[in-house]
């Protein structure tokens, strides 16, 4: 009842006239920026920081965490409509919402992606109310061996899922791995792949691969095919109802992915992208028509929708708790929090219940507010397909280099788009699997700095990640991950040479 009791005064904070006000403005500009390729959450919630300076501590993380999940919750825009991710959360997305795009499903996609990342957001909020304390101190046992783990877990589980050869997801992962280490290693400062040149000091940003090999390369693909199709509205949009049978297809994947999400989004370094990525991999993996995903599957736009919603609510445990921040936009947020005078962590609770119960509060009326913003507006954003196929490879074109070039302000950046673009293409034709590259290359960092964070606090004992019970068990499940799915596909392979022998 004490939980109830506080999310009332939560609600008396957040349903204040000019605090409604606030989520309004943050999920709107959320949604806008995360459908804009390039413009991530992290770059708005920065602009924010000198808009909230003089706000009430409360009414300024309202607006900004609004920011946070609007822009997550808009990302799946771009990624169904033109497979660019608008955010890497929604990268996962891309893999079944543009090919049921190019069906002529893009509103039902649409609408699918809008219920699920409202139902994940609601549940995380949920979740982010009752048991936030709790799961405070569970991330806390979390080490640099059991967070090397974790990630290891994630590789493996995308990799043993590519169908058509596993050494091919291997060799994917391998690159993207290859691409993730490029730059100056941070611990003992020596230049790694760079060849000398300065461009490459800093590394190749996220946003450069993913716009590269999704977006680009399809754009070669569509060149390649030389189809010049004009859809016209009604055909490309589709309905955007949902039957009876679909809604109960979703439903499992929904929940399910909904409360995977929160758990992943509690641990500090995890976040919306790796949360997105387990729950298609999840998916796929029990569904009876997992052979279907990758090319249309609803259930592969419910799972990772509802995930990284819900991640983003869970994001919130370690930074209102502990003061810890889980990602890249969450530390944003942090820095905010502090620069407002409010200091996250376990004393928060009780120093500054307004903003903590606030915030919880508030979350609720976003996800409503992003609902009815954008249910009435699929029917408008998706007329973009109607668009006549070469000002459409054109725009996609002109996205991807503003996206880029606003990184850093330089041209190299789109000769690596290009190169990556080319990549994509190859990668395409010849059957290698995007997703172990996308999903190594985000991890890539994060796994060799715990992994020897762990190695400097056992002193170079490997055998810390076997002795420690959570990363043991981690690693025995990315093994059965990868040697167990070959080793069924040899099992219904030889029962199939039986019975055409038999």
């Amino acid at each position: 009842m004490e939980a109830f009791e506080s999310l009332l005064y939560g609600f008396s904070v957040a349903l204040q006239p000019a605090n409604i006000m606030y989520v309004f403005l943050g999920v709107f500009a959320g949604t806008i920026i995360g459908m804009l390729p390039g413009l991530g959450p992290i770059s708005a919630l920065a602009l924010m920081i000198p808009i909230t300076f003089s706000m009430n501590p409360a009414s300024g993380l309202i607006l900004m965490s609004g920011v946070y999940y609007g822009a997550i919750f808009g990302g799946s825009t771009s990624s169904i409509l033109l497979n660019a991710p608008g955010v890497a959360g929604t990268v996962a997305t891309s893999f079944d919402g543009f090919p049921l795009a190019k069906q002529g499903k893009a509103g039902k996609a649409l609408a699918l992606a809008a219920w699920a990342s409202f139902i994940g957001g609601t549940i995380s909020v949920i979740g982010l109310m009752l048991v936030a304390p709790a799961l405070a101190s569970v991330a806390v046992s979390f080490g640099p061996a059991e967070y090397f783990s974790l990630m290891l877990l994630g590789l493996t589980a995308v990799v043993s899922l590519s169908e058509r050869s596993l050494v091919k997801g291997l060799i994917s992962a391998v690159f993207g791995i290859m691409v993730a280490i490029v730059g100056i290693d941070r611990q003992t400062g020596t230049q790694r792949y760079t060849f000398d040149s300065l461009h490459f000091l800093q590394g190749i940003d996220f946003l450069v691969v993913a716009l590269g090999v999704f977006a680009l390369a399809e754009v070669f693909v569509m060149l390649l095919q030389g189809r010049d199709a004009k859809g016209h509205a009604k055909q490309v949009l589709g309905s955007l109802k949902l039957s009876r049978q679909e809604v109960k297809e979703i439903a499992g994947p929904v929940g399910r992915s909904s409360i995977q999400g929160f758990f992943v989004g509690v641990l500090p370094g995890a976040g919306a992208t790796i949360a997105s990525f387990l729950a298609y991999i999840t998916e796929k993996r029990i569904a009876k028509d997992g052979n279907t995903f990758g090319k249309g599957n609803i259930k592969g736009v419910a799972a990772p929708e509802a995930a990284n919603n819900a991640a983003c609510g869970g994001s919130f445990v370690p930074l209102l708790t502990l003061g810890v921040p889980g990602s890249g936009s969450t530390a944003v947020l942090l820095g905010a929090l502090l620069v407002m005078g409010v200091t996250p962590g376990p004393m928060m609770l009780e120093q500054r219940p307004d903003v903590f119960w606030g915030v919880i509060a508030s979350m609720y009326l976003g996800n409503i507010f992003l609902l009815v913003l954008n249910l009435p507006l699929i029917p408008y954003i998706a007329r973009i397909l109607e668009v006549p196929r070469p000002m459409l490879l054109a725009l996609i074109i002109v996205f991807c280099m503003i996206g880029v070039y606003g990184l850093k302000f330089t041209a190299f950046d789109l000769y690596l788009l290009l190169a990556f673009g080319l990549i994509g293409l190859l990668m395409r034709l010849n059957g290698f699997p995007l997703a172990p590259m996308i999903l190594a290359l985000i991890l890539g960092d994060l796994m060799e700095e715990n992994m020897r964070r762990a190695l400097q606090i056992s002193g170079g004992d490997w055998m810390t990640f076997i002795e420690k019970p959570i990363s043991a068990t981690l690693i025995a499940i990315a093994l059965v991950s990868l040697i167990v799915p070959p080793l069924l596909r040899g099992i219904r392979a030889a029962r199939t040479r039986l019975r055409e022998a038999g």
